[in-house]
């Protein structure tokens, strides 16, 4: 199984927990699952997120 359906069970299964009804809470799972599948492709390689989880340089 790849990273990206790794993180995309991941974020589900976080959904899940924090689900307990209602259409908000559908939108949570939805984002969840999102940022799931980012950070599955962050661990495959396929997206570079260095730019955005480094800070500026001292220069």
């Amino acid at each position: 199984m790849s990273s990206v359906a790794i993180g995309l069970f991941a974020g589900l299964l976080l959904a899940l927990v924090a689900a307990v009804g209602g259409f908000d809470m559908f939108m949570l799972a939805v984002v969840l699952a999102a940022v799931g599948v980012v950070v599955g492709l962050a661990v495959d390689g396929r997206i570079d997120v260095t730019g955005l989880v480094s800070g500026r340089g001292r220069g």
